[in-house]
This record gives C-alpha cells, sequence and structure tokens, in this order.
C-alpha cells in the first residue's frame, strides 16, 4: 500500500515537467517567410534578396 502511495505521488509530481517539456510552440504552426517574386529567402542576411542569373 506504501508503495502505491509513493508512486502515485511520484508521477504526480513528474507530470507538470512533463508537459513543459512539450515547449512554448506545441499546437501552434510555424510561419514561413515568403518573398515578393524575383527574390530569394537569403538566411545569411534573414532578409530577401534579388535573384542573381550566373
Amino acid at each position: 500500500m506504501k508503495l502505491r502511495i509513493i508512486m502515485t505521488a511520484t508521477v504526480l509530481s513528474l507530470a507538470p515537467g512533463l508537459a513543459l517539456a512539450m515547449g512554448c510552440n506545441y499546437g501552434h504552426d510555424q510561419q514561413t517567410q515568403s518573398c515578393a517574386p524575383g527574390t530569394v529567402w537569403d538566411a545569411d542576411s534573414q532578409s530577401c534578396a534579388p535573384i542573381v542569373n550566373s
């Protein structure tokens, strides 16, 4: 009987931590960056840059 109480208390004390482990973005869609026609996303400058034809 004592073991059952200890196990239940342990599980209940860990439950909030496990819920927080999912992170803040759980259930939220990530927004994607879109650029105007003729430009492309440049990860280095974190902005849209014109497409250069070589």
